[in-house]
């Protein structure tokens, strides 16, 4: 009898912990694209084309390593439309004595794999996700000893863990841990933004590409000029490539933002970051290689690096340590539906047309873009967080729960009450003002605060603030902006409300069901 070994989609690795100590010859591999997974949100057609072309060509490198791999494809007129479907169909024609699998990423799935033991009456071994620099049980021991996650003190744990750029004394290199303040640089001039690598599509990526336009036509983006890497000697080659031209001036420029540059100096990397065909570890260490040969600046180095080790492992745990609850937290009872230009683009907010199109086209756009363009504005307008965080894990490539659902739900929109964030990212448009060069080309004037022509950040931002005076008022970081607030004058107060209340009325909402597909079994 054999050992039935699943692979998730977003487990596409090597040397996954599944995968070893195991011999060939007494293993099952069943990798499976599915129905429920496609659907259970309606996700960007370039992200299912990028998940399942990464599969097909795992499972064919799989194959060639010498191991059994059972595939099935959408398109298989036995395909049941669910994980547990194909396993169950599996355990049929192999009989093994035992499931062995890698802990899912999401919770939803987690549930799903709980309850397979009992279901199929085999024992199921569920290994650690060792990919990951800090484990789900390591995070909640970290976390259960502070009254506050503060993320500067869990990176520091992962530097110290990984000995990514630190001295052979236990310091930090260049005598501190954070140089955020080098960058957040405006964009300048005639800079040079080169484009992350492209991969042409070959054979197989080309019938995925088929696939996904005869069966989900009518899902968001667009599909066309997909270039990205589906097998890790691709996302190698990416990484090579990013840390070579990019990299050097990532860190300056990471927060700027340029219209019609889709990338900038952004490495574009988290896709195949979180399919597996690259790890933490190896990402972080090309970027404290490339600063120990000189080639990069250090607030390079370790602006990528803490993103990588230090934020992407936190919200894991974050996520693991808050679910379910967090995904329903609503700490500012927003109520807004999503509003349709997060679908269609079509506002005079040069801003958010942006951050839309390059969303639209390519399944991306960058943290600042998500964050203070996207994410702050529905937060200052209200929208419902759950619905933010629908569109979130639609429309982008790499989103996947445990990664997008900290990020918007704590941080973007600061639905649970401050546990992730200790203030609310809001701004107004003197911010996106001095990041970009949006605002001299948009419909809104960014100088005015008031009135049809005034850039709508500045009126929603200080709405935003007067509605929540009672919850941030005593906030030691919004200490200032409330100062500012009450020394106006209550006409200028009200002038700035009943302009967010006109602007607002303008809005028009998204059709039902334009995130979540029918519900699937296994949810």
């Amino acid at each position: 009898m054999t050992i039935l070994i699943p692979i998730l989609g977003d487990q596409l690795s090597h040397d996954l912990a599944s995968l070893q100590g195991v011999a060939k010859g007494d293993a099952v591999i069943l990798l499976m694209e599915v129905a429920d997974e496609t659907t259970y949100v309606r996700h960007h057609k370039r992200k299912i084309a990028l998940i399942f072309s990464a599969m097909r060509h795992f499972a064919d490198e799989l194959c060639a390593a010498g191991w059994s791999v059972e595939y099935v494809a959408l398109d298989d007129p036995a395909n049941t439309g669910s994980f547990s479907g194909e396993v169950a169909r599996a355990i049929e024609r192999h009989r093994p004595r035992a499931i062995r699998i890698v802990e899912p990423g999401e919770w939803r799935v987690r549930r799903m794999i709980d309850g397979w033991a009992e279901r199929f009456g085999l024992p199921v071994e569920m290994l650690i996700d060792d990919r990951f620099v800090c484990g789900i049980l390591e995070f909640q021991t970290w976390a259960q000893a502070r009254s506050e996650l503060v993320m500067e003190y869990f990176y520091r744990e992962m530097r110290r863990k990984t000995g990514l750029l630190m001295t052979a004394d236990g310091k930090p290199e260049g005598g501190q841990w954070n140089f955020d303040k080098d960058n957040r640089a405006p964009p300048k001039r005639g800079l040079n933004y080169p484009e992350p690598l492209h991969f042409a599509p070959d054979a197989t990526t080309e019938a995925v590409m088929a696939l996904v336009v005869e069966r989900f036509a009518g899902h968001f983006g667009r599909l066309e000029k997909f270039a990205l890497p589906v097998t890790a000697a691709q996302a190698r080659s990416a990484l090579a490539h990013f840390v070579a031209t990019a990299l050097p001036d990532f860190g300056t420029y990471q927060d700027a933002m340029v219209t019609g540059q889709d990338w900038l100096y952004h490495s574009w990397l988290s896709p195949a970051l979180n399919l597996g065909l690259l790890t933490p570890l190896e990402v972080a260490q090309a970027a404290a290689d490339a600063y120990a040969a000189g080639t990069v600046p250090l607030n390079a180095a370790e602006g990528f690096i803490r993103q990588v080790i230090g934020w992407r492992e936190y919200v894991r745990g974050y996520y693991w340590l808050e679910m379910p609850d967090v995904a329903s937290a609503n700490a500012l009872d927003a109520t807004r539906p999503l509003p349709e230009f997060y679908w269609s683009g079509d506002t005079p907010m040069l801003c958010l047309a942006e951050a839309v199109r390059n969303t639209r086209d390519n399944a991306y756009a960058h943290h600042i873009q998500r964050l203070m363009v996207l994410g702050n504005f529905a937060m200052l307008a209200g929208v419902r967080p759950q619905e933010v965080a629908d569109w979130f894990l639609v429309v982008y490539a790499d989103a996947y729960e445990w990664v997008e659902l900290p990020n918007v739900i704590g941080m973007s929109q600061h639905a649970d009450g401050g546990r992730l964030a200790t203030k609310p990212y809001a701004g107004g448009g003197a911010y996106i003002d001095r990041m970009s060069d949006h605002c001299a080309k948009c419909r809104y004037d960014v100088k005015k605060k008031v009135g049809p022509d005034a850039c709508p950040f500045n009126a929603l931002y200080w709405d935003f603030l007067a509605r929540h005076e009672a919850r941030f008022g005593r906030n030691r970081r919004m200490a200032n902006m409330y100062a500012t607030w009450n020394r106006m004058q209550p006409e200028v107060r009200d002038a700035y409300r009943a302009s967010a209340r006109m602007f607002l009325a303008t809005l028009e909402p998204a059709a039902d069901g334009w995130a979540r597909g029918a519900g699937a079994e296994d949810r």
